[in-house]
């Protein structure tokens, strides 16, 4: 099985979902803070590969939640000097294994990358890898 770098925002609970699904299915993970990461331009276009530029961005970012930073009207210079300042605008995870980066959490293009043992159990579930969660015992808002 595979051994991945694992990016994200240490205590988000997809994060740990996708952790836990990784292991499940016999890879390694080693998990790092990707908000305490020095990023250089160079390193966060490898894992973006293909994605248009507005999907390099999180979504679940408090500026791009509020408005103040339209994904779609930023080239790739201008995304990635806002990445450098502020993280949490990095889509997550930003994974590696084998030489290979990737960007985001879409099972099925995890599957197609370095596999799961279990397909059948986590295909069917990609929209609980994909938004932030919390219990509903913890009033905590939605992840950034």
């Amino acid at each position: 099985m595979a051994t991945i770098t694992y990016f994200t925002k240490l205590g988000c609970q997809t994060a740990a979902k996708q952790v836990e699904a990784l292991r499940q299915a016999g890879h390694q993970v080693e998990v790092r803070d990707l908000l305490a990461e020095p990023w250089d331009a160079a390193q966060l276009t490898s894992y973006f590969g293909d994605l248009p530029v507005a999907q390099w961005f999180n979504p679940n970012s408090p500026r791009v939640k509020a408005g103040e930073i339209d994904p779609a009207a930023y080239d790739a210079a201008a995304a990635l000097e806002l990445m450098r300042a502020d993280h949490l605008l990095i889509r997550r995870p930003l994974m590696e294994s084998g030489g290979t980066r990737m960007c985001g959490f879409d099972p099925a293009r995890v599957h197609a990358w370095i596999g799961f043992s279990n397909p059948e159990e986590v295909l069917p579930r990609a929209k609980e890898f994909q938004t932030c969660s919390h219990p509903a015992s913890e009033p905590l808002p939605r992840c950034p």
